[in-house]
């Protein structure tokens, strides 16, 4: 999960683009290219040191040792070029992607010029190395065409000789100028596959980095699958920090028991999304481990670890494809009846019936066309497809309005019910039926209990939940008075078109 957290996004579809356009340039040039231009270029040698005495092999030797040495010599050159071409390409791509990602920002900022200008400033670095690009290739035929042209003089120069002493005949010369010609071709071939060769490299090294780069987790060796009878989860004693100077979690142990709900709220930063990705095992603990049913999740395999577990975020991302596929997402192999009974389950059905394309209509890059309530059912519906014996809800319902928020709550509790159930929430009246309630604070649980026995502490847990209540009322008080005001201009409507009628009235029946 770090690597993806730190990627970006438009500079790996970049490299991966030109490391697979590399690969197809590498395979038809060896294959197409080099082994033809080789053989032809051994043939016409071999006819050549049969033809001609030792000073004119001596000769075309030394102009092929030279055009090679150039080659390889400029070639390296233009490799430390090329490679700087392809971090401004990737930079540029990346800049595009981001903005393209982030298009509503960019409008709400009314920041097109920004972006155009900071993608223009990235392009003008990519558009100069491209110039020295091919101004290099253009150095590098330049460089070939002269060595080759001045071994041609002189080999030529050495047959004039040769017919003015009686030791060469014209049709010597003749021949001699044709086999150089016919030399040329395959010599210019063999330094256009390797120049093209070692430009492919370069295009693909990065793409190599990024797919040798090991995962930072892995099975380890004898890592068996899950079982999962019950779907108990414990911490015990676990440390976790992403970075080492600043700890996130100390010494957290709790257990959640088979088929109960267990809540986790406290401040933003507390480390409450942490433990979410601990249990799918995102990350390692510095020291402690978790536990499911008795298993130490690190001693189990991945899949069968993550197949067990289902997830309920609170940013639901979904694929550019139909909402039948986003909702199969949680098990493809489901009948389109078992995505329909979800969807009903998920209150989902209804709103997709009303759609001309039904479950076939497409929710746009990232779910755009649906709206943050309909994208979290849509995320419970594969949820329920799923159907793992434990479930976590992070920060399910935050961003939805009050309202929405109590229907998808309806729909979680529904869910959750017969599973071990995870709810990482900010919002505390979305836990106070959780069986116990874990307060986070600076990454130890400072408080735990159900909802009544911690406001009794007057804790933590009290504080937030008292602050929470101040501005639920005052939201409420103000939505109250909203609602009065509508109400007060809705009745001063028919009284100002009643007085607006007599009026009318009176002036058309005035003399």
């Amino acid at each position: 999960l770090r690597f993806h957290l730190e990627r970006k996004t438009g500079g790996l579809t970049r490299v991966l683009e030109r490391g697979r356009n590399a690969i197809e340039t590498i395979i038809r040039t060896s294959m197409l290219v080099a082994v033809p231009t080789i053989v032809e270029f051994a043939l016409i040698s071999a006819a050549f040191f049969y033809s001609f005495d030792w000073r004119y092999v001596v000769a075309i030797t030394i102009t092929v040792f030279v055009y090679l040495v150039y080659t390889t010599i400029a070639t390296n050159w233009r490799i430390g070029i090329r490679r700087s071409m392809n971090e401004s390409d990737t930079d540029a791509n990346t800049k595009a992607i981001d903005s393209l990602l982030n298009f509503e920002t960019v409008k709400y900022f009314g920041a097109e010029g920004r972006e155009a200008a900071r993608y223009d400033r990235s392009m003008a670095r990519y558009e100069r190395l491209s110039v020295r690009t091919y101004v290099s290739l253009a150095v590098l035929n330049a460089g070939q065409a002269i060595i080759f042209t001045i071994g041609m003089v002189v080999v030529l120069v050495m047959c004039v000789d040769g017919i003015r002493n009686h030791r060469n005949g014209v049709g010597d010369f003749v021949l001699l100028n044709a086999m150089m010609l016919q030399l040329y071709q395959p010599l210019n071939f063999m330094g256009m596959v390797y120049r093209d060769i070692k430009q492919a490299i370069v295009d693909i090294e990065m793409m190599f980095v990024i797919l040798g780069e090991a995962p930072e987790i892995q099975d380890r060796p004898g890592a068996k699958p899950l079982v999962v009878p019950q779907g108990a989860v414990r911490f015990e004693n676990v440390d976790f920090s992403y970075d080492p100077a600043r700890k996130i979690l100390r010494g957290v142990s709790f257990e959640a028991p088979a088929g109960r709900t267990l809540a986790i709220v406290g401040p933003s930063g507390a480390g409450k999304s942490t433990i979410s990705r601990l249990l799918f095992r995102f990350y390692e603990p510095s020291s402690g481990r978790i536990v499911i049913d008795g298993q130490d999740i690190a001693e189990v395999t991945q899949t069968s670890l993550r197949a067990a577990i289902g997830m309920v975020p609170q940013d639901t991302v979904l694929f550019n494809d139909t909402i039948l596929y986003n909702i199969r997402y949680g098990r493809d192999d489901a009948t389109d009846r078992e995505v329909e009974a979800v969807a009903e389950d998920a209150q989902i059905d209804g709103f997709i019936r009303i759609t001309p394309q039904g479950y076939g209509a497409m929710v746009g890059e990232r779910g755009l066309k649906l709206s943050g309530g309909e994208k979290q059912r849509v995320a419970i519906a594969r949820t329920m497809l799923k159907g793992p014996p434990i479930l976590v809800l992070d920060e399910a319902t935050s961003a939805l309005d009050t309202f929405t928020e109590l229907e998808i709550q309806a729909a979680l509790e529904r869910v959750s019910k017969g599973r071990t159930t995870l709810i990482i929430a900010h919002r505390l009246s979305t836990v106070v039926h959780a069986d116990e309630i874990l307060v986070l604070d600076k990454g130890e649980i400072a408080e735990r209990g159900a909802h009544e026995e911690l406001l009794a502490l007057g804790g933590i847990y009290a504080g937030l939940w008292s602050r929470q209540r101040e501005v639920d009322e005052a939201a409420e008080a103000l939505r109250r008075a909203s609602v009065e005001e509508a109400k007060a201009e809705a009745e001063l409507e028919p009284s100002a078109a009643a007085q607006t009628t007599s009026e009318a009235a009176l002036g058309a029946i005035a003399p």
